[in-house]
């Protein structure tokens, strides 16, 4: 996070050149100062000092350095067990279909809509207990 922090405060100085830039050469060129470029330009040197400076701190109040910090790290240092995914599971392709019924009812005709909440929530179910029936039931 240190790298990140560090790289987000040279992106935030970059911003602020560029937009320093950028007005004094319309100025050069037009005579006034062309306000979009600069106001977009500015703003984006305060959005990279505010994710600097957020990086930054969670960096401090975490109390130890991450993988990708140390320069003796393995690749496998910074893959954490995520959870539980079951591969073969058809659930989560049912429980999408059901949200795209859900919006298109929504956009089309809210009678489908109806067919859809019930088949999301049939979905929501049988993707909740599928470990506690049938072949991979523990």
């Amino acid at each position: 996070m240190r790298a990140n922090a560090i790289l987000f405060w040279i992106l935030a100085g970059f911003f602020l050149f560029s937009a320093a830039l950028y007005t004094v050469w319309s100025l050069i060129y037009y005579g006034k100062v062309e306000w979009v470029g600069t106001v977009a330009l500015t703003l984006s040197t305060i959005l990279a000092t505010f994710l600097a400076f957020y990086i930054g701190r969670s960096h401090a109040s975490q109390g130890g350095e991450l993988p990708e910090d140390r320069i003796d790290a393995n690749i496998d240092d910074g893959d954490p067990e995520l959870g539980h995914f079951s591969p073969w599971s058809w659930w989560p392709i049912a429980l999408a279909f059901g949200a795209a019924l859900v919006v298109l009812g929504i956009a089309v005709g809210f009678w489908i809509a109806y067919i859809g909440v019930a088949f999301t929530i049939v979905c929501l179910v049988g993707w909740t207990y599928e470990y506690y029936r049938g072949y991979f039931a523990r």
